[in-house]
């Protein structure tokens, strides 16, 4: 155990532990004889209000990935890792306004259901086996390992013997509220998981600022790596700064990144599945723009620690002298470790009281993206692969004991499969490539779906199948193509071959599933239309001023 994380410490993160299991359990409860139905634990009986959607949405985004990883990439990176956050913001307005609509008209319990409806179920659950192996090999695992790593830095040792056992209390603590309560416990939870995760992070970045300089106080600490960081303060990189690869200057803005947001916001279906648990569509659409709004700010939280690691690492003139820092950052054959940026920063300044609330917090984004996953995991495998394909024909309804089952067996087998992310620099940075492999060809299949009346199935499953083989040549490293390019590349000749197999096979005619539009369903209310300037002005800001 770390020696100066204190009993008081411990309480206050019990106290965290008992308060959220407490409020999931209560919430779970039901009515007294009333057998809870597929509506009631996949969609919260659809009841949910505004602000617990957009509390839930950035609860189940926020996680190890963020608070861990993209902090270490802000060490690598700077403050252009944060066009995540920011450009994410945008996106979601645009997902509330074009994409809500039509998934909730249409009564979507999951996304693979949207496909079989505008496509065939053979493609459905062609998607329904992929997103189901890719919550469990690539969402679940990272967060888990991601998340023990940190408790091991904060409350172990730091030298990973206390890596596993923090994955599996992890899982067992996400694993007791969601697989009995479902959506609903999860929902109900993220409200104050996202309540604690903003003020936590928040102190951590504050106390961080205070230590950078011997002098002390948060302005200059600001000031400070402002300063002597002022190139991790750019938002569009250059073609000479190293990590230009991961994040291709303007290319962010007009390409790749959208494949990538647009994807994970709008067709994700951990993320999009509390929204379809609103009690209306208006409801849905403000939960949605609250969310965006939260998202302008998690770069305070995620980012601005990880350029203070930077500058107490490479210690550059007027910064306060840590002891240990070199070694807590060094790896033994060479490199940085990056991804201790953020757990080091709370081991090592947070004082004893306010330490246990951080960690809570920390716990907090681990916890309720993993409830989150296991929930959207469950819902897909009942609802598209159980039902059609091996559901008794009884009468008898077992879909609220299959989405549990199902659950608790994902997340098993993710423990088993986390340690072996042990040796990733910048976790943050792995996901988004991998999932790039993936995300351009299904992203191309949403979009033309959704708005181009002539594709039809066969154009789908074509665009799908090819689109891995475009994904991995333009990979080839003599092309020296950033990934955000690739994604970007790939989605667009992804497109071109499903509306070229499309028209081929059906010249003519509309396809007979097509979404038919009336002239109302993109209409928004005031609210909406509002918020949705405010944030692109606040967009439009930051990015003059961080250009």
């Amino acid at each position: 155990m770390n020696p100066n994380f204190t009993f008081l410490d411990y309480s206050i993160f019990a106290l965290y532990a008992i308060l959220i299991l407490g409020v999931g359990i209560w919430v779970s409860r039901g009515e007294k004889g009333v057998k809870k139905t597929a509506e009631d634990y996949f969609l919260a009986s659809k009841s949910l209000p505004w602000w617990a959607i957009g509390a839930s949405l950035i609860a189940a985004n926020i996680s190890a990935e963020q608070m861990i990883g993209m902090s270490g990439s802000g060490m690598a990176v700077g403050l252009a890792i944060a066009s995540y956050e920011w450009m994410a913001a945008l996106t979601l307005i645009i997902v509330g306004k074009y994409f809500l609509p039509i998934f909730i008209e249409k009564g979507l319990y999951t996304i693979p259901e949207f496909i079989e409806k505008r496509y065939s179920t053979q493609l459905k659950t062609i998607l329904a086996i992929f997103w189901i192996a890719l919550f469990i090999f690539v969402n679940l695992t990272s967060v888990l390992f991601l998340g023990g790593k940190a408790i091991d830095t904060i409350m172990g040792s730091g030298d990973g013997t206390m890596i596993m056992p923090a994955i599996i209390g992890l899982a067992l603590f996400a694993a007791a509220y969601s697989l009995y309560g479902g959506l609903a416990a999860v929902a109900w939870t993220d409200v104050i998981q996202v309540t604690l995760l903003v003020v936590g992070g928040l102190i951590t970045s504050l106390i961080a600022l205070d230590y950078v300089t011997p002098e002390g106080g948060i302005i200059n600490g600001l000031n400070h790596i402002y300063d002597t960081a002022g190139d991790k303060f750019h938002m569009i990189l250059k073609k000479e700064n190293p990590e230009f690869m991961n994040l291709p200057g303007i290319g962010v803005l007009v390409g790749g990144l959208w494949v990538a947001n647009l994807y994970y916001w709008g067709f994700n279906q951990y993320i999009i599945q509390r929204t379809l648990a609103a009690k209306s569509l208006k409801e849905s659409q403000r939960g949605i723009i609250f969310a965006a709004f939260l998202k302008m700010i998690i770069p305070l939280i995620v980012v601005i620690p990880g350029i203070i690691a930077y500058v107490m690492f490479y210690q550059p003139e007027g910064t306060a002298l840590v002891d240990g820092v070199q070694d807590a950052f060094s790896k033994s054959g060479g490199g940085v470790n990056y991804d201790k940026a953020y757990p080091w920063l709370i081991g090592s300044f947070v004082p004893a009281g306010l330490k246990g609330l951080v960690v809570a917090a920390l716990a907090a984004a681990i916890v309720s993206s993993l409830a989150s996953m296991v929930n959207s995991t469950s819902t897909i495998f009942t609802m598209d692969i159980y039902r059609p394909y091996m559901a008794k024909k009884d009468g008898k309804d077992r879909d609220v004991q299959v989405g549990r089952i199902s659950g608790a067996i994902a997340l098993v087998i993710a423990i088993f499969v986390a340690p072996a992310l042990g040796n990733i620099d910048q976790a943050f940075q792995y996901i988004q490539e991998y999932t790039g492999l993936v995300s351009p060809g299904v992203l191309a299949v949403f979009l033309l779906g959704l708005f181009y009346k002539k594709t039809n199935n066969k154009g789908a499953i074509v665009g799908i199948l090819v689109s891995i083989p475009i994904a991995l040549m333009l990979k080839t490293p003599s092309l020296e193509l950033p990934w955000m390019d690739q994604m970007f590349y790939t989605f667009l000749l992804t497109m071109v071959i499903i509306v070229g197999v499309s028209l081929t096979t059906n010249p003519n005619d509309d396809d007979p599933k097509a979404i038919k539009f009336t002239s109302k369903i993109f209409h928004t209310d005031s609210v909406f239309n509002i918020a949705a300037y405010a944030i692109c002005i606040m967009l439009v800001v930051l990015y003059v001023l961080f250009w």
